[in-house]
């Protein structure tokens, strides 16, 4: 098969769309399940590797593995199958074995850190996470991944981690060599023990989701050279740069993670993934609170962590939607309070000024908005800017009326001004 596939249809129910990626063994499509009616994602053995017996036990013994696995950080397999060769085509050829997957929506880990650099400490730790629970899920399936490496990482459109190429067994290719007869992964994150073609355990797997931890927090990886050979040698002979040379933003703890899950010898490298993701979730909740702040996928992952390490990290980083809904809240609260405080004049400040209150009678001291002018006719205002001085506490301050010559009112009943100290109080005296 060729690329010229897309349109064509395998199984009788998944059509090809186009090709989204390839390797050293296998190419994979986007396609539709035209009986689901959903996107999938396939992945299709090249066809002079299906020609060797052990490369073809070897994906379908990955087809077998990875469908054991079933985990929220792991790409699902959903079916698997071989395509028989074309009857026209006359080669005599077997046919094509072909995986199914479920069709993950984004980029790729290697795709954001191309685009962005290095990424906060707190994000990149709650990748690691989502990684490490994936890769513990593997082990305890007795599958070792051996080729950890950003380009296997999914982000979901929500933030989630998805990895994939789970089990798979590397020819020579343009990010993986052969050493000794044996395959061993990308050299940019292989483990001593790999590049020197020893046994593969859980803990080769720990080494690499090292160095991409490395990667995500600096925005390269720790070797460079001329040859895939040498840059596996570099990880052989040489310690990693200190990250804390190029992050010094970053907490001891989290350097003292890289250095241990890094170790050369296995002796002194985690044991196993619990044994980092313990030390992973420990150093997120710390990163958080020194930040003072979580994005979206930092806070779910947040949300997943044991009680007693989720304590660590202030309410308001962990639940910032709550959060702000509170203070949202308690605004509505204090402006409600104002408001009604607002039409309660019982609200003057100090000590009411005067003589002390008869014996059997207690003082209130009204606020200024409780003094009103009054006007019988009701034509005009009565110095109505001056009156809120007669409850202001200052005896410099006065309210004035109109002036009448000598003294006459003429028709008018009277003027003057009124204190309302609502909501109820029954006033016996004034002072």
């Amino acid at each position: 098969m060729s690329d010229t596939l897309p349109g064509r249809t395998l199984g009788g129910r998944y059509r090809l769309e186009a090709k989204i990626g390839h390797g050293g063994m296998s190419s994979v499509y986007r396609a539709f399940d035209t009986v689901l009616e959903r996107p999938v994602a396939i992945k299709l053995l090249r066809h002079d590797v299906a020609s060797d017996p052990d490369q073809l036990e070897r994906f379908r013994r990955e087809a077998r593995a990875v469908a054991r696995l079933n985990h929220p950080n792991i790409v699902a397999v959903i079916d698997a199958g071989e395509e028989p060769a074309p009857e026209e085509d006359g080669s005599g050829r077997r046919g094509t074995p072909y995986i199914v997957f479920e069709y993950v929506q984004g980029e790729t880990l290697k795709d954001l850190i191309r685009r962005q650099g290095s990424l906060e400490a707190p994000q990149a730790l709650a990748y690691a996470i989502q990684i490490a629970r994936a890769l513990g899920a593997a082990h305890e399936q007795r599958i070792v991944h051996r080729d950890v490496k950003p380009q296997n990482v999914l982000l979901a459109a929500e933030g989630a981690v998805k990895i994939t190429d789970f089990g798979i067994a590397r020819t020579l290719a343009e990010d993986g060599l052969t050493l000794d007869g044996r395959v061993i992964g990308t050299t940019d994150y292989v483990s001593p023990e790999q590049a020197l073609g020893q046994p593969v355990t859980g803990q080769s797997d720990v080494y690499s989701l090292g160095v991409l931890l490395f990667e995500m927090l600096t925005g390269t990886v720790p070797f460079a050279a001329e040859t895939p050979v040498a840059v596996a040698m570099r990880h052989v002979r040489e310690e990693l740069p200190d990250v804390q040379l190029r992050r010094r933003d970053l907490s001891a703890a989290t350097a003292a993670i890289l250095d241990r899950a890094t170790a050369k010898d296995p002796a002194h490298r985690y044991p196993d993934i619990p044994a980092l993701l313990s030390d992973l979730e420990e150093a997120l909740a710390l990163e958080t609170a020194r930040a003072g702040q979580a994005t979206g996928e930092v806070t779910a992952v947040l949300r997943t962590l044991p009680d007693s390490t989720r304590r660590r990290v202030p309410w308001p980083t962990l639940h910032p939607v709550r959060a702000i809904l509170l203070v949202a809240l308690l605004a509505v609260v204090l402006a409600g309070v104002l408001i009604l405080a607002a039409g309660h004049t019982h609200r003057g400040t100090g000590v009411p000024s005067g003589p002390a209150p008869r014996p059997g009678l207690t003082a209130v001291d009204l606020g200024q908005t409780a003094a009103h002018d009054y006007n019988p006719f009701g034509t005009e205002p009565e110095h109505r800017a001056e009156v809120s001085s007669v409850l202001d506490g200052d005896p410099n301050t006065t309210w004035s009326t109109e002036h009448y010559v000598e003294g006459r009112l003429g028709s008018k009943p009277g003027l003057g001004l009124y204190v309302d100290a609502a909501p109820s109080v029954p006033a016996r005296a004034i002072s």
